[in-house]
């Protein structure tokens, strides 16, 4: 047979072309499915899933995803953040759709718990490059927490003063103005417009789902009031379950070990309850709850009622798949008297300096509308807002004061196949302050900011950012120099993974340490209206254990820090005539918020975290070692004020059957340096009578034990008493504030 270059050239072209045609008419197959919580039958949104390792997609807001694949075998991987990996292997023929109902279970690692403040996104705790602490909600129930600040007191590394709060000996005591502790509730700052202060009794703790503290500076993802750490306040979210908690409880304070401390003629109370409730309703998430609290105080002339309230809305869009919307609430009403100053060391040491009393009625209320859509593959828009009023009324008029903060941020979070995590957004602030304490002010904060967490190996994570911010006070505009962070964490084994993190820091001072002029029983404070911001930096390395052992799990943590700060803001007593020209008197004598220098602290922090059962015995422990150097670079031996060189916390719990049995620890050792004018003989008796000779007989270390029990009657009820400051120990705070004496609270809990 004859064949022709021109059939022959058709034959070959043929013979290569068919076997492509053959492919492109082949059907792909269809893989579908939805991933839930296999405890709680929960879809799981944005989980990853991918496709022999180099493609893929994420669930929806159903927890449901699609693929279109080539008929044959392939590996499905599946991922969580808190969850078990997956694996599911699948042969798919032509044509062939498939669908898989995958059920995920939940990590029994601690160092698998997830958290969101390190990045603004969720990852493991063990990935994050910055030290931090978790706090659940059981552990406020089991011990009737009523003020988010008493379980910060309770938590390794970190110190409340007269409430201004204080990470690895960051801060010390500022006189209730400004702090170098940012706190946030659902990632929104919640420091007042005018004392940039904390009003702990107004967080929500009955709603609480989880506590973030970052300890090191964070003023790259938060700005200002992070220059010593951040504290994070997630409220709970409705599960698929309706759930409603009650709390009710009643105290009283005993007598102190001194008979002469008391002054009254019956045991001073306290009472209170609380609620909340969660469900969901089609697509709308709805949680609320409630707080009462009155307490008669157990020094004279201090007492606190209050009635707070929330609730809060999300609407999942039906016909816009990853849209989210909604919006929560909060308000309280407060009627309250603080304790300032003692009329004398002795006797007095629970009575007020009448002059000193200052009652008020006051508002707290915030308004926090938000907008947020997720992408398919994962990526969010993030739009969230919040209306922040305080007022307080008092007695004297010149005290009373109203301040508003409008906030507003807008983050976009791109996620990459690679676990690589990019951040950014911007945020803007306005606030005013209407006082007769501060007078009135206008001011706005501008800032922008970007971080990228990326994975650069398998075991390796880096993590680098940087933040610029505008702010303005009544017309005067103050700018930040760039500040920047980068951080790695690397796991250098199964359960092991080691970090090093390098943050900068900035605070801009807050009005009423610029503008404050007041008297209060003799001890005078005034302004300063050219105090000028505060910066520094922050590192850490750091090591994290993971341990599991038969039905035992757990870690431990040790980190070396080193922290610096430049142009330190601090209340130092001196003599402030209004014209430096002017001779001096008696009535130029108190305290300013000064730009004192530099300030260096550095040392250890240690954790353990562990919980178990052997046998019918169930045992959980935490606890922890900080020791802390804090001085002036240029005088070594001079420590900061109001810091202490350790701090020892301890929580350990135990459970057989129904009954359960607590003992929570605490060490604090001496106070080493206060304001030198409360130990000068004249002038420290004249602002606290007996205070410098209370100072060297009574001021020392001191260690402080509770104790709880606790009856399970069934699952829903459960009564418990606690007994706090069981050995009754006389322990000083700041100059003039004794801590309270033993006291008892039996509680009622109910979980319908």
């Amino acid at each position: 047979m004859h064949f022709s270059t021109r059939r022959i050239t058709w034959f070959i072209f043929i013979l290569v072309c068919l076997p492509g045609k053959l492919v492109l008419g082949q059907e792909n197959g269809t893989v579908s499915g939805r991933v839930s919580n296999a405890a709680s039958g929960e879809p799981l949104i944005a989980a990853n899933i991918s496709v022999d390792r180099h493609s893929g997609t994420s669930t929806d807001l159903k927890g449901e995803f699609s693929l279109s694949l080539d008929a044959g075998t392939h590996l499905l991987e599946l991922t969580y953040v808190g969850f078990v990996d997956l694996q599911r292997e699948i042969t798919l023929k032509e044509g062939e759709s498939i669908h898989l109902e995958i059920l995920m279970k939940v990590s029994s690692k601690m160092l698998d718990e997830v958290v969101i403040s390190a990045g603004k996104y969720e990852q493991k705790l063990s990935e994050v490059t910055v030290s931090m602490e978790v706090i659940k909600a059981h552990q406020l129930s089991n011990q009737n927490i009523v003020s988010l600040d008493m379980i910060l007191e309770r938590t390794p590394g970190i110190s409340i003063l007269d409430g201004q709060p204080s990470i690895r000996g960051g801060s010390g005591f500022s006189y209730g103005a400004g702090s170098r502790v940012l706190m946030l509730v659902d990632d929104l700052p919640m420091i007042s417009a005018d004392a940039g202060d904390i009003k702990w009794n107004y967080l929500p703790v009955e709603n609480l789902g989880q506590m973030e503290v970052i300890k090191g500076a964070s003023s790259v993802l938060y700005g200002s009031s992070a220059l010593n750490g951040v504290i994070n306040l997630r409220t709970r979210i409705p599960g698929s379950e309706p759930a409603t908690e009650i709390t009710l409880f009643g105290g009283a304070f005993m007598n102190p070990e001194r008979g002469e401390l008391i002054w009254w003629d019956r045991q001073p109370l306290f009472a209170g309850g609380s609620f909340s409730h969660l469900r969901k309703a089609g697509n709308l998430d709805i949680s609320m709850g409630g707080n009462y609290f009155k307490n008669e105080g157990y020094r004279e002339g201090e007492y606190e009622n209050r009635l707070r309230g929330n609730v809060g809305l999300r609407y999942r869009s039906e016909k816009v798949q990853g849209l989210s919307l909604g919006l929560s609430t909060s308000a309280m009403y407060v009627d309250q008297s603080d304790f300032l100053l003692w009329q004398d060391a002795d006797s007095g040491a629970y009575r007020q300096n009448p002059e000193s009393m200052s009652p008020l009625t006051g508002h707290r209320f915030n308004i926090d509308p938000f907008v947020e859509y997720s992408t398919r593959g994962g990526d969010k828009h993030s739009l969230r807002s919040r209306l922040y009023s305080v007022g307080n009324e008092t007695e004297k008029s010149d005290q009373s004061s109203s301040s508003k903060l409008w906030y507003a941020e807008y983050r976009y979070l791109k996620r990459f196949r690679s676990r690589t995590r990019w951040t950014s957004g911007v945020s803007f602030s306005r606030n005013t302050v209407i006082s007769n304490l501060y007078e009135n002010h206008k001011g706005s904060n501008t800032a922008v900011f970007s971080q990228l967490d990326a994975s650069v190996f398998k075991r390796l994570k880096i993590s680098s950012g940087v933040r610029w911010e505008l702010n303005a006070l009544n017309g005067e505009l103050y700018y930040s120099v760039p500040v920047l962070r980068a951080g790695i964490n690397y796991q250098a084994g199964e359960v092991t993974f080691l970090r090093a993190s390098l943050g900068q820091g900035f605070r801009f001072p807050s009005v009423a340490e610029k503008f404050t002029q007041t008297n209060i029983g003799g001890l005078k404070i005034f302004p300063n209206p050219e105090l000028e911001p505060e910066h520094g930096w922050s590192a850490e390395l750091g090591v994290q254990q993971g341990m599991e052992r038969g039905t035992w799990r757990g870690y431990a943590d040790l980190a070396l820090f080193w922290t610096e700060y430049e142009d330190m803001i601090e209340f130092t007593f001196g003599v402030y005539p209004p014209d430096p020209n002017d001779i001096p008197s008696f009535d130029d004598v108190g305290f300013k918020a000064l730009n004192i220098g530099r300030a260096r602290i550095n040392g250890v922090d240690t954790k353990l975290s562990a919980e178990g059962t052997a046998g019918a015995l169930e045992l959980s422990l935490s606890g922890g070692y900080t020791l802390m150097n804090p001085v002036d670079p240029l005088f070594p031996d001079s420590v900061l004020k109001y810091r202490r060189r350790h701090l020892i916390k301890g929580d350990l719990q135990l459970g057989i059957w129904k009954i359960f049995a607590g003992i929570n620890f605490q060490y604090n050792s001496k106070m080493v340096n206060v304001d030198e004018a409360f130990l000068d003989p004249l002038v420290g008796n004249m602002l606290l009578p007996g205070f410098p000779d209370y100072w060297e007989e009574h001021t020392t270390a001191y260690s402080l034990l509770d104790f709880r029990l606790g009856w399970n009657i069934t699952e829903m009820l459960r009564v418990s008493a606690i007994l706090r400051n069981s050995f009754n120990v006389e322990y000083l705070g700041r100059p003039g504030d004794i801590g309270p004496p033993r006291n008892i609270t039996l509680q009622l809990h109910l979980d319908l």
